[in-house]
């Protein structure tokens, strides 16, 4: 049990939480790029066949970093947002960046440092154009795109102090490449936001992923895609009932849509479900009653 995990890809929309597009159960001992191309392809059809319109970007950590994963991209006419980490060919085009071209800014919310886990509100950010990217590989491989890097002070390491004052200070760089067409601080702040799939993430180990049901890798990939399957349509089920809980979490809408305390009672051969009085989710419950029984007629036509 110890040596799977699950590989999965959401639609994020600014209105909702995010969504699953596509789920793989991939054995411990696998990398994460091994079958990312096709993966991503799966995802961004999906995302089209969902009705998603306008621009289409991919946002994903450094393990998806690979001339495959951006030629999936291309193919389905979407753009890209990937971290790359601080690999030799990064890291000397980071380090060439001159201290004129940093732009302070300032997060919203404080980003935790990885190491010593306390917050930091300042960063600065930087550009460089063209960045070629797999420039080992063949001509057809390269890619020159937007290499963007943001950097914080390093809080594990804190800046030399004398009687001088601070010597030089120490940074932590978190770059990625895209061909995002928006501003640089505008593609910064959106690349930050795909750590919104944690929230799938979290939601995941909450329920149906908090045990795998078997020692059989068959059986767990399929209990794995019935879970995507159950995740999505108690999401789609939070859409119906209000816009509150079209952002709620999981726990939420099983909490407040399914769990309901009330009582079935049957008279006439008619079944009747009797709920409590004053309670606060009376309105979004009948609302997504009423769309869930709505006539097809009704649904087309509203």
């Amino acid at each position: 049990m110890r040596t799977l995990h699950p590989l999965l890809a959401t639609i994020c929309t600014p209105t909702c939480r995010p969504v699953i597009a596509a789920v793989r159960m991939r054995r411990g001992k696998a990398a994460d790029s091994g079958g990312a191309a096709k993966l991503v392809s799966e995802a961004l059809a999906t995302a089209q066949e969902a009705g998603c319109t306008g621009m289409r970007i991919l946002r994903a950590d450094s393990q998806f970093y690979n001339a495959g994963v951006i030629a999936a991209c291309r193919r389905a006419g979407a753009r890209f947002s990937i971290t790359c980490g601080m690999n030799p060919s990064v890291k000397r085009a980071v380090l060439a960046i001159p201290d004129e071209a940093w732009q302070q800014i300032t997060c919203p919310t404080a980003v935790p440092d990885p190491d010593t886990g306390e917050p930091t509100f300042d960063a600065q950010v930087a550009e460089i154009p063209a960045y070629t990217a797999f420039a080992n590989r063949k001509k057809s491989c390269q890619v020159t795109a937007w290499l963007i890097v943001r950097r914080v002070r390093d809080l594990a390491k804190p800046a030399t102090i004398g009687e001088q004052g601070e010597l030089f200070p120490v940074w932590r760089y978190h770059p990625f490449f895209t061909d995002s067409p928006a501003p640089v601080l505008q593609a910064e702040r959106e690349h930050r936001h795909h750590a919104v799939v944690e929230q799938v993430i979290s939601d995941s180990k909450a329920s149906a992923l908090a045990h795998l049901p078997s020692a059989h890798f068959h059986a767990n990939a399929a209990w794995l895609s019935l879970w995507a399957m159950a995740y999505n349509l108690l999401r789609a089920a939070g859409t119906l009932a209000s816009a509150f809980h079209a952002k709620a979490t999981t726990a939420t809408l099983r909490a407040h849509l399914v769990r309901v305390p009330g009582r079935i009672a049957r008279s006439a051969r008619r079944l009747t479900v009797h709920l409590p009085q004053r309670w606060p989710w009376q309105e979004p419950w009948t609302q997504l009653f009423a769309a869930v029984h709505a006539s097809p007629e009704a649904a087309l036509h509203p």
